[in-house]
């Protein structure tokens, strides 16, 4: 059974994680599953996306029987540029890799029992992304965050702007579908406009900027291209470049 579902209706695509049993827990099956999602979502012709999650967590971060050894190929906008709004939808505990899954949607609906926290300093282990939320939250907050790995519960996420809207469990689904429904009847050359003025004056954190271009520079590494430019030059011909 795949890790991640995607369905495509009337304009929104939701993507669901499904690994129910772990939690949500992040594999690099997982990661890499959503990093085919928002290709195909950013390639297709729907005009936004809901994230969402099985079972009674959102996502617990990463396995650590199984980490991932790329985990940011799971984070919208991070793993893959996205030019149309993403939508989270939460529920239970939104754990370390977890928010940096949220961290990076445009908008974000919170059941009632969802609870925040990054324990990472508490395990010893850090991916670089995370630090990016010192720009979607109060530093003060945010810090609290980071350092001191307690839980924020959805009420308080709200109050500092982290989440839009907290409601029952059972109705995030129903409420981040109510706002990808309200989007995707608006001007999508508008929509896309406003999200990609809105994002360039929004201060990203390092890796958030270097993570992209390290995959850039990763896949011009393993190209036939490279492969192709070296064995010309040793066999002193021409390279036959395909672009790939």
């Amino acid at each position: 059974m795949s890790l991640v579902k995607v369905e495509s209706s009337e304009g929104i695509t939701t993507i669901t994680m499904a690994r129910a049993e772990k939690r949500n827990a992040l594999t690099q099956e997982l990661c890499d599953g959503l990093y085919d999602a928002w290709r195909a979502f950013e390639a297709g012709s729907d005009h936004v996306a809901i994230l969402q999650a099985d079972g009674p967590a959102f996502c617990v971060g990463a396995d650590l029987k199984d980490p991932p050894a790329a985990m940011w190929k799971a984070v919208p906008d991070v793993s893959h540029k996205l030019s149309k709004p993403v939508i989270a939808a939460t529920q239970g505990w939104v754990i370390g890799g977890g928010i940096c899954l949220v961290m990076t949607c445009d908008l974000m609906v919170a059941a009632d029992t969802t609870k925040f926290m990054y324990p990472e300093a508490k395990v010893g282990v850090f991916g670089g992304l995370m630090p990016g939320i010192v720009s979607r939250m109060p530093h003060k907050v945010a810090m609290e965050l980071l350092l001191l790995g307690e839980e924020i519960a959805a009420r308080r996420a709200y109050d500092v702007g982290f989440v839009n809207k907290v409601v029952p469990l059972g109705e995030e689904r129903k409420e981040a579908r109510r706002m990808a429904s309200v989007i995707a009847a608006s001007a999508p050359l508008v929509i896309r406009t406003l999200r990609d003025f809105a994002n360039q004056t929004l201060p990203r954190g390092p890796a958030e900027i270097f993570v992209p271009q390290r995959y850039k520079l990763e896949q011009i590494a393993t190209s036939e291209d490279r492969k192709e430019g070296t064995a010309a030059f040793r066999e002193k011909r021409p390279a036959r470049f395909k672009g790939r």
